[in-house]
């Protein structure tokens, strides 16, 4: 079986190569599709296959996708363009006869309201008006997402968000990216919607105990309103655009659209998934 990785050259896309190397998969039977394939070379020396892809340019995909027979649709990351570039995987899969894909999408994402929501609603339709046999990969946040709050805190000792009491229920990326693993080796998972998270939904005031746990330094949680938040964000030179769109995530994460976890990552990769203050303190 030949499995195309796409945006393999990003966080997500390299562990995902790792994880499938690591359970025996033949190099030469992996294509590793990336938009500069400069950045691939480490790949191609471990004998894994190369290939250009960009989701802008459709062409690309259809040239990379040609006789592959799994797909994973890493989910880009250029908000506001997401639904166009996925769908040219989609629909490359199809006209290729692809027997599996599997898409990275968001928590509940045809429910939510979380503002990132909205795209990967739209793809998962996409894939289901294609026809093409599919699993969706509904993962919640990155531990590594909080990277910058680890610095920031562990430079001020106040982690401050709009989040209220909500919690998110993270795991590291090299857990859900042995997800990813096991789903595109394995039969059993076609037509499968899967909700992945972490075993624990911790809270902002975890979040800043596991911050000074893994720093040394005494942290506070300091809860903001919107309002405050925005304002902070402001008077930090961020711009109204990117102070709306943080906020609305923080609001998103608020009302629980990060919350649920009933274990499936963890029975999927066959261990615990990796403890908030293990993945801080990878990142540190």
């Amino acid at each position: 079986m030949t499995i195309l990785v796409t945006a393999a050259t990003g966080n997500l896309g390299r562990l995902v190569i790792d994880s499938l190397l690591s359970r025996g998969t033949d190099p030469a039977s992996i294509v590793a599709g990336a938009r500069d394939t400069t950045k691939a070379a480490p790949l191609a020396d471990l004998g894994v296959r190369v290939a250009e892809l960009d989701y802008d340019r459709p062409e690309t995909v259809t040239a990379a996708i040609d006789g592959v027979d799994a797909v994973l649709l890493i989910s880009g990351s250029e908000v506001g363009r997401r639904v166009d570039q996925h769908k040219a995987v989609v629909d490359a899969a199809k006209d290729a006869g692809v027997a599996k894909l599997v898409y990275t999408s968001a928590p509940k994402a045809t429910t939510s309201d979380l503002v990132l929501a909205p795209e990967h609603k739209a793809t998962e339709e996409i894939i289901e008006a294609s026809g093409v046999r599919a699993v969706i990969l509904r993962n919640n946040w990155y531990t590594e997402n909080y990277a910058g709050d680890l610095a920031q805190a562990s430079a001020t000792g106040v982690l401050a968000a709009s989040v209220g009491d909500g919690r998110v229920a993270s795991a590291s990326r090299a857990d859900f990216a042995d997800a990813a693993a096991v789903v595109l080796l394995e039969d059993g998972h076609l037509g499968q919607v899967y909700e992945l998270g972490g075993d624990v939904a911790w809270t902002f005031t975890d979040l800043a105990a596991a911050i000074s746990e893994v720093t040394g330094r005494p942290v506070e949680y300091t809860p903001l309103s919107t309002q405050e938040h925005a304002a902070a964000l402001r008077n930090a030179g961020l711009d109204a655009g990117t102070i709306g769109f943080v906020t609305a995530l923080d609001a998103g994460i608020r009302t629980g659209a990060l919350a649920d976890t009933d274990g499936t990552l963890a029975r999927l990769i066959g261990r615990p998934t990796t403890p908030l203050v293990d993945g801080l303190r990878a990142i540190a």
